[in-house]
């Protein structure tokens, strides 16, 4: 069999073994996916790294990406790379169907890894307490990010998070680094794969609902940036207000809270709550002349709008 065809049954087989544990399950074309294997992955990989991609480069972000885990002082890893699945739930489904390592680890093509024993930090994490069921990491802005980038990433909430001299339960696990144990992932019935937007908050609630910890390590970051333009900034905020609009339209019970720092789920808000605080957030961007926070909550209200308006649940977001 070529190569092509290779990679053409294992996106199958991959796309048919997630049926068998997604619990919301939304069917959609087969991605192309291949598998990178560590060094010493001959030995039975410990770790499955979970990258979904647009389009297989994210302008040179993924094969950066790649060449830093070459580096990494753990190698008993695979690398799954699903390209072309525009639901990243159902994407990240797909790899985690055919993964061989005990933790999935979660990562976007354009995630700058820190360090070089960031893998081994997270290993060692999940042996030293079984109580972990999620762990992430600090993300923080480097000296290197455009001027634009540093600015918005230091008004807008979540955009970063402080490191942790201990294991702290946080809710600033996310995808752009997310460590879960794989026998849990299946059990919680993976990522859902009906919303566009809110997969971390969702599978934090269901990881903690089964008993287990959501943490973030100490001595463990990496690098997740907005892009390097306001108009870019500008566009994914809209992309996310349609998103938070179709799961608000189709999905509300999936409307769940985030803790804007270290710390559990706050309790859910009601939807008129909700509203006078986005709106008392504009108020402040303004009164505190942070610009590009008030850019940024603007366009994501334009977003919010035109998708409670526009959207029905066929649309693929």
């Amino acid at each position: 069999m070529s190569m092509l065809g290779e990679a053409t049954g294992l996106a199958a087989w991959a796309t048919t073994r997630r049926r068998a544990f997604v619990r919301y399950l939304r069917e959609g074309p087969v991605p192309r996916v291949r598998v990178i294997p560590g060094r010493e992955a001959e030995r039975g990989p410990r770790v499955t790294i979970v990258i979904p991609t647009a389009d297989g480069a994210r302008g040179g972000g993924l094969a950066r990406l790649l060449e830093q885990l070459r580096r990494q002082t753990f190698q008993r890893f695979e690398a799954i790379v699903v390209e072309g699945d525009r639901r990243q739930g159902r994407a990240i489904n797909t790899a985690a169907a055919i993964a061989r390592g005990e933790i999935l680890v979660t990562m976007d093509d354009d995630t700058r890894l820190g360090h070089d024993d960031l893998l081994a930090r997270i290993v060692g994490a999940f042996e030293a307490d079984a109580t972990i069921g999620i762990a992430g990491v600090a993300n923080l802005v480097p000296p290197d990010a455009p001027w634009i980038v540093r600015r918005a990433m230091r008004e807008l909430p979540r955009r970063t998070s402080r490191p942790v001299t201990r294991v702290t339960d946080s809710d600033m696990a996310e995808h752009p680094c997310l460590a879960i144990r794989r026998d849990l992932f299946y059990r919680v019935g993976g990522e859902h794969e009906w919303i566009p937007r809110g997969l971390d908050p969702y599978l934090r609630r269901e990881v903690r609902r089964l008993g287990y910890r959501v943490v973030v390590l100490p001595g463990a970051w990496i690098h997740h940036l907005l892009p390097p333009t306001l108009a870019g900034i500008l566009r994914q905020y809209f992309r996310n207000g349609v998103g938070a609009a179709y799961v608000r339209k189709f999905c509300p019970a999936l409307v769940i809270d985030q803790a804007l720092d270290h710390g559990r789920e706050p309790p859910r808000t009601p939807y008129v709550a909700r509203v006078v605080r986005y709106l008392g957030r504009l108020a402040i961007a303004c009164l505190t002349l942070r610009w590009v926070y008030l850019a940024a909550l603007t366009s994501y209200a334009l977003g919010y709008a035109w998708g409670l308006r526009s959207l029905v649940r066929e649309d693929s977001l």
